[in-house]
């Protein structure tokens, strides 16, 4: 390897962070510096600088004691190492977006970031890293920072996860519609990430909620989601009131105990529509994993305040619900594995919307009974029922019983009445939509001519599995 092949690898090991190196770059083309001089401007670690010193060798003049690139390779490292031009966001599209966002679900905490934060959360991240090439996730987007990210640097790759199927949609169309390179996951945090995501990104940003127990829950998904520790780095949102500091040191407690170190805090880097309490400001987080953050406890608490608070608890009558299924045990709502039996109840009393289909496509009993509030979107009304009978239609027949076994609750009963590519929701969807694809042809296709089949018609999408895709995806392949 050529020592400019040499920094280049030694430069791509930093993650996303490279500006930094290639700033000690920028000064050896400039004209000889000394190993101090080297160090104090670039802000790179003396160890750093001396391995960067030591890639370059070959290109390297040498007086004494300064360093610098030879002459006739400037040109060379200037071109490879030069500052992208930076695309700006484009404030009235980013206002558009977020004016038409779907409201947050009712039983969660969310409050909106104004688009002027939206745009200065995409400038930052483009200047400050180097993001061509590289993974960005966003745990949770309801701000809809990834379009921001992805417009004003369209060599990123940005993955959405998200509880809000409607918010998944949203982003997914925009980003169709604008060829963004944009992949929509859904998941609840509290059950765990999509294999797809972990280990997956070089930064990982959320806006989680601003409880101790929220953060912490964010912020350890997000340690388990970045490729690399060392390099990777977690941003989080977080504002406290200077009349409670207590609660302030507590989350920040909580982030230090998961193996947390803040490399930097921006004061009042974000604003808001709303909170208030806490002057409708947040500061930026920069956070480094240690050594020990893979190994963190994962939590799985509930993290918000009111229905979905950590203190909430069922309140329904489980006797008069096992006498209704007919069943001897309840069974809490847990998607993250395939379960079956004969017949099964499940308390989704505290569904904010998506666990319902979740629980239908990942239980493969023979009859299934599923507790839900009475007022849920697949359950209040006749539009709700036949979009969810239509989605698991052929797995489950559907019967709804509103108002049971009281007036706050409605049970699901699905019935078996097939079985096919939903009871393998749980595979790689290329997989499972071939084997699915070769059983309907009666044998007729072959596994390649099925493989080939698959990867035109769900392209970027085989590799996952179909109980990670939003709900609009589902009905989309489902169709397929």
């Amino acid at each position: 390897m050529t020592p400019l092949d040499q920094a280049r690898a030694l430069i791509s090991g930093h993650g996303a962070r490279t500006e930094p190196a290639r700033r000690v770059i920028s000064l050896l083309c400039g004209g000889p510096h000394t190993l101090a001089e080297l160090v104090r401007e670039s802000a790179v670690p003396r160890r750093g600088v001396e391995e960067l010193l030591s890639a370059l060798d070959g290109d390297l003049v040498r007086n004494r004691d300064t360093y610098e690139i030879r002459a006739d390779a400037v040109a060379s490292y200037t071109e490879a190492f030069a500052v992208p031009q930076h695309r700006q966001p484009d404030l009235a599209l980013i206002r558009s977006d977020v004016d038409t966002v779907p409201p947050p679900l009712a039983a969660l905490d969310h409050v909106q970031a104004t688009p002027e934060t939206v745009a200065r959360r995409a400038s930052w991240l483009n200047e400050q890293y180097e993001l061509s090439g590289r993974t960005v996730l966003c745990l949770g987007d309801h701000d809809l920072t990834s379009l921001a990210v992805a417009a004003v640097n369209p060599d990123v790759t940005v993955i959405v996860v998200d509880l809000d199927d409607r918010v998944l949609a949203h982003i997914d169309n925009r980003a169709r519609e604008r060829g963004l390179n944009i992949r929509c996951l859904h998941a609840d945090l509290r059950f765990g990430l999509p294999p797809a995501v972990t280990e997956s990104s070089d930064l990982v940003f959320s806006d989680p909620p601003y409880t101790p127990e929220g953060m912490a829950l964010f912020a350890g998904r997000g340690v388990e989601a970045l490729r690399d520790t060392g390099s990777g780095r977690l941003l989080l949102a977080y504002g406290f009131s200077d009349r409670t500091p207590a609660l302030g040191q507590k989350v920040q407690q909580e982030l230090l105990g998961i193996g947390l170190a803040f490399e930097a805090i921006l004061p009042g880097f974000h604003r808001f529509d709303g909170a208030q309490a806490i002057g409708s400001a947040a500061d930026l987080y920069v956070c480094q994993a240690t050594s020990r953050g893979r190994k963190a406890a994962q939590r799985t608490g509930i993290y918000t305040h009111g229905p979905q608070s950590i203190e909430s608890t069922s309140t329904v009558d489980k006797s008069a619900l096992l006498a209704f299924t007919g069943d001897s045990a309840v069974r809490q709502p847990d998607w993250s594995e395939p379960s079956s039996g004969r017949s099964l109840t499940v308390d989704a009393s505290t569904d904010p919307g998506p666990w319902l289909l979740r629980i239908l496509l990942a239980c493969n009993a023979e009859k299934l009974s599923v507790l839900v509030p009475n007022n849920h979107a697949d359950v209040r009304d006749e539009r709700g029922q036949k979009s969810l009978s239509t989605v698991v239609a052929s797995k489950y027949r559907l019967r709804f019983h509103r108002s049971t076994p009281d007036g706050k609750h409605a049970v699901v009963v699905a019935t078996r009445v097939g079985a096919g590519l939903l009871d393998r929701v749980h595979g790689k969807l290329g997989n499972a939509l071939r084997e699915a694809m070769i059983a309907e042809s009666g044998g007729t296709l072959t596994k390649r001519e099925a493989r080939e089949l698959v990867a035109a018609r769900i392209p970027g999408e085989t590799d996952l599995r179909l109980i990670d895709l939003p709900r609009h995806r589902i009905e989309a392949v489902l169709n397929v």
